[in-house]
């Protein structure tokens, strides 16, 4: 079983950390290359879009929704 890894990233003039599995930051690395955009501006709009999900649980998502090729 894979550990987490923490990350911390600024949204919206506040500090975070974000504490995900190496997969997944790999694939959310991967959607911030495909989009032209860094990683902490990906998890941005992530934020953005989660609709009261915890934004560990919405990065996750969004990186299975990725991985699918949706």
């Amino acid at each position: 079983m894979s550990s987490l890894r923490k990350r911390s990233v600024l949204l919206a003039g506040h500090a975070t950390s974000i504490a995900l599995e190496p997969e997944f930051w790999t694939v959310l690395e991967a959607m911030a290359a495909a989009r032209s955009i860094s990683l902490a501006g990906l998890i941005a709009r992530i934020d953005a879009q989660r609709a009261g999900r915890p934004l560990a649980s919405a990065c996750r998502v969004a990186a299975l929704t990725h991985a699918q090729g949706a």
